[in-house]
């Protein structure tokens, strides 16, 4: 008789122990919620009974659904490795251009107009980095200026409001159980996103180009073709971002948009991405959003000025971007010191 291997299994134990063991893992990187809990408990101590009412809910869901679909542009971005700073100023380009140029007349028309400007603005972002090899830093931040400059000239500064503005505007008031329309398109973007980021090749394509690029392109990814697809992907969502804003306000304004960017990436950063790349997570970025969202709205019904709500921005950016640091630096020393890297 020959003695026949068996492979070792798991007892119930073992099993229990580490679903366990990976609960207490998530839990420890989510200090996001940890942060979006604290200024929900704040805002409920200070200004809760106008805080929770119908209608601040409803306007704090409408803030989201211009910021969450820039968000979820940005994070695609930052996922591969690099960043665009030119999102607020291509929102605002696309909003402005829907309005007056084309599709002032109709609400469909505009939305079409919109996202084929941010399209043609991204195709440009990812040609420029994907194909010609130049850095998105130095890119977005040279088509942030182009964009922003194009909605000055032009607007001139002056508001414009689109033939069908009425229309526009029963759309950004309109609900469907209870729901703000705008935010339901947001809550569809991010569902979007997250297939494409967990459930098909490309997303798989995009993780492994921000993790390493060299290691990337060496297995057999296409990695110029990704990187385009990435940054056109991310100017349609933009463009829609634009077209969002247009519902909301009924009005293209110069300032659409206007330090939008900033917003996104912090949101991106504070909900656990690595700006370096090849790490980040949909739900994360939304939480992120909604972060930014309730600091906005808790600061104006606390009745702060407009510079101090600034600063006060720029000082949660840097505790985001310092406890991503320390996050990330424990998980490399943690991985470092696993049986399997050793």
């Amino acid at each position: 008789m020959t003695a026949t291997a068996t492979a070792p299994t798991s007892s119930p134990d073992q099993a229990e122990e580490n679903r366990g063991s990976a609960v207490v893992d998530w839990l420890k990187s989510q200090y996001a919620l940890y942060i979006l809990v604290a200024l929900l408990l704040v805002a409920t101590i200070t200004r809760g009974s106008v805080f929770w009412s119908g209608t601040n809910i409803t306007n704090l869901l409408l803030q989201m659904s211009i910021i969450g679909v820039v968000v979820m542009a940005e994070l695609i971005v930052v996922l591969t490795g690099g960043i665009d700073i030119s999102v607020g100023s291509a929102l605002g380009l696309a909003a402005v251009v829907a309005a007056g140029l084309f599709g002032g007349p109709s609400v469909l028309l505009a939305l079409v107009v919109a996202i084929v400007i941010g399209g043609i603005v991204g195709a440009v972002n990812g040609w420029l980095v994907a194909f010609r090899g130049l850095e998105p830093f130095i890119v977005t931040l040279g088509m942030l200026a182009l964009a922003r400059g194009l909605v000055y000239a032009y607007g001139n500064g002056i508001p414009i409001n689109p033939e069908a503005a009425p229309s526009f505007a029963r759309l950004g008031q309109s609900t469907f159980i209870g729901i703000p329309v705008l935010a339901i398109i947001w809550l569809a973007v991010v569902a979007l996103i997250a297939f494409l980021l967990y459930r098909t090749v490309w997303g798989r394509r995009v993780y492994a180009i921000g993790s390493n690029i060299n290691a990337a392109r060496s297995s057999g990814i296409p990695v110029k073709g990704t990187l385009w697809s990435v940054y056109i992907l991310a100017g349609l969502l933009v463009g829609l971002g634009g077209w969002i804003f247009l519902a909301r306000f009924a009005s293209g304004t110069s300032t659409a948009g206007n330090l939008l960017e900033l917003e996104a990436i912090a949101a991106v950063v504070i909900g656990g991405a690595r700006l370096s790349g090849g790490y980040g997570k949909v739900f994360g970025a939304v939480v992120g959003t909604i972060i930014f969202a309730v600091i906005a709205n808790l600061l104006s019904l606390l009745n702060v000025s407009t510079f101090l709500q600034d600063a006060f921005r720029g000082a949660l950016i840097l505790v985001a971007v310092t406890v991503a640091t320390v996050q990330f630096s424990r998980r490399r020393k943690s991985d470092s010191t696993t049986p399997a890297a050793k």
